[in-house]
């Protein structure tokens, strides 16, 4: 009874982690520029910061196996 309780306990502080503890690091832009590579559905980098006046252009290189992402490429300007 004591380890049922003991492996709740875990798996609540994980879940805690998870969703609310976690930060992944951010990449801070110095450019006008960042290229973001999806790989397997993975956003790389995850987080970016950007100062509030500077324009950005996003670029998305996606880098899976399956047939739709070989034709797609997507060029997002931010203002």
């Amino acid at each position: 009874m004591m380890l049922i309780n003991l492996l709740g306990l875990m798996l609540i502080a994980l879940i805690v982690w998870w969703f609310w503890l976690y930060k992944p690091n951010k990449t801070i832009v110095q450019g006008n520029e960042v290229l973001i590579e999806v790989r397997d559905g993975v956003y790389s980098p995850s987080s970016i910061q950007v100062s509030a006046s500077q324009p950005v252009t996003l670029k998305f290189i996606r880098k899976d196996q399956s047939p739709c992402a070989e034709t797609n490429a997507y060029f997002l300007h931010w203002i």
